[in-house]
């Protein structure tokens, strides 16, 4: 059995395994590839071949009580046994993890990552589809794999995240995808995962209360007759298909209308959120609100309709100037305390970082649990609760026999900003934590250790 002291020799194995190589041959290989790596973009991880089990760490199982000194075995992807002293194969692959923190792999619950590099750069901008009813436009379509900010949001612990296309009103489908891999097709995890809405554009704000009220009931006047025909339409394809002509943005409807998939409800105040669960609960719409600054006035509506809410950031100043500067920063420990089911998001709605800050999700539950948020429920709203909301629990979100083996290994507390990742896992894949981050952080501190040289002679 092969043990691995740091986290980096397992590309040696995997490079082994893949390639039939020697071990030197392949460990040669790897090391020229590591000097030269400020040159390269990072590369996708190969598929699990051999067992892994990561020893001696405390494991952060989620969805039950930590493990301290415990160990978790993955094989062809999937977790296979969690515990104490755990028996494995003499082929598995051991990882000390003595002294380190085992978790689940951070899944952002909504963001354009992917889908947006340079704002400024209309070249490398896929976010949004001319018009303002765009049910069909699919984000998955649309991600870059090779962009540079997915291997940034690795390095900082998120592996999972929901990308969704911007836009004006009906913006189009989310989808699921795990950060690593050759092509989109290898990254989806979920496709499609839900209809984007922004339920703020129906009320604009700057115009007369009359024009107000005028364009929110035309809008609704315009959806309820969008999923009449949806319905018409679905009618149709199962009476008389040889002869109903495929409508494609009616066709993307039917999950929703039918209730399979969940419409995700930009909304931040009461009563957009009110406005958005009654419509949704009129036409039996699953309803997700994402925002949710004002959620917590909503409590009694959203528990009796059983809504949950994506946090967009607690990164965020007061909605109101006479709110208390610390109003985003509580809203999380405040939805707790009031029963209502939540995941915290690194991206704050209309964020101009946007998809640059999915970095940052873990801190953003950091700030939660400083200000009154249990720290169990921190980590949960980024990782369980997360998959929950988007229909992924089964595969993602908790330490759990049976789920995909996407892992990360850190060297503390994961909400905190001292902490780094060590080694992360999607699907049993051994990711590479390079970024461009770091590249630039070593060459510049190449930089400035030759110019004191001469200082020192």
């Amino acid at each position: 059995m092969k043990r691995c002291k740091q986290p980096n020799q397992l590309m040696v194995i995997g490079l082994r395994i893949m390639s039939g190589l020697r071990l030197t041959t392949a460990a040669c290989v790897v090391l020229a590839m590591l000097s030269s790596s400020e040159a390269h973009d990072q590369v996708p991880g190969p598929p699990q071949s051999r067992p892994i089990v990561i020893r001696n760490a405390t494991i952060h199982v989620i969805d039950g009580p930590d493990i301290k000194n415990g160990d978790v075995l993955f094989e062809a992807g999937k977790i296979i046994s969690i515990g104490k002293d755990l028996e494995a194969s003499e082929k598995a692959v051991e990882i000390d993890g003595d002294g380190k923190h085992l978790y689940p792999g951070l899944i952002e619950s909504m963001t354009d990552l992917g889908l947006r590099e340079i704002s400024a750069v209309e070249e490398t901008d896929d976010r949004t589809e001319y018009g303002e009813l765009n049910p069909n436009a699919r984000a998955w379509v649309a991600v870059n794999p090779d962009s540079e900010l997915i291997p940034v949001a690795r390095a900082g612990g998120v592996l999972t995240v929901m990308t969704a296309p911007r836009g004006r009103y009906l913006r189009g489908q989310t989808a699921v995808i795990n950060l690593d891999g050759w092509t989109v097709a290898e990254m989806k995890l979920k496709t499609p995962a839900g209809l984007y809405i922004d339920w703020g554009a129906m009320q604009p704000r700057g115009s007369s209360a009359a024009d107000r009220r005028k364009s929110r009931e035309q809008k609704l006047a315009d959806l309820d007759a969008l999923l009449d025909s949806v319905r018409r339409y679905q009618k149709a394809r199962g009476t008389t298909p040889d002869t109903t002509a495929t409508d494609i943005r009616l066709e993307s409807l039917i999950p929703v209308v039918n209730g399979q998939l969940p419409v995700y409800v930009e909304a931040d105040r009461q009563m957009e959120i009110e406005s958005a669960v009654a419509y949704g609960q009129a036409q039996g719409l699953s309803i997700v609100i994402y925002g949710g600054y004002d959620a917590e006035q909503c409590a009694e509506l959203l528990k009796q309709y059983d809504v949950p809410v994506i946090i967009a950031s607690t990164y965020r100043l007061p909605l109101r100037r006479d709110e208390a500067y610390d109003t985003a920063y509580t809203l999380p420990e405040r939805l707790r305390a009031a029963g209502i089911k939540f995941a915290i998001c690194g991206e704050g709605a209309g964020s101009p970082g946007g998809a640059a800050n999915a970095r940052n999700l873990p801190y953003h539950a950091g700030v939660a649990v400083a200000y009154g948020l249990p720290h169990a429920d921190g980590l949960r709203a980024i990782t369980l609760s997360a998959a929950e909301i988007l229909g992924v629990a089964d595969r993602v979100g908790s330490i759990t026999t049976g789920k995909d083996a996407t892992l990360i290994l850190a060297d503390g507390d994961i909400l905190e900003t001292e902490t780094n990742v060590e080694a992360a896992f999607i699907q049993g894949r051994a990711v590479d934590l390079g970024s461009r981050h770091k590249t630039l952080y070593e060459k510049y501190k190449l930089k400035y250790l030759r110019r004191r040289e001469p200082l020192r002679q």
